[in-house]
């Protein structure tokens, strides 16, 4: 997913996405244990997609923050 298209998410949706990222980059990791991994760059795009969303999140946590003081 573009940055672009993460920041139009909910809050919600975002932690929803961050959830199925990890579970499927769990998933990667254990195939890689065992061999059968085809595409191992695909750890590191989902790696990735996972910090841009964490990175939104704090972000949007930071302004709640700054608007409350």
């Amino acid at each position: 997913m573009k940055i672009q298209e993460l920041r139009e998410l909910s809050v919600d949706e975002l932690n929803a996405r961050r959830r199925e990222l990890r579970q499927e980059m769990l998933n990667l990791r254990l195939q890689q244990q065992s061999g059968q991994l085809e595409n191992p760059s695909r750890l590191k795009l989902l790696r990735r997609e996972v910090a841009r969303i964490e990175t939104i999140v704090t972000d949007r946590a930071q302004a709640v923050a700054s608007k409350a003081a």
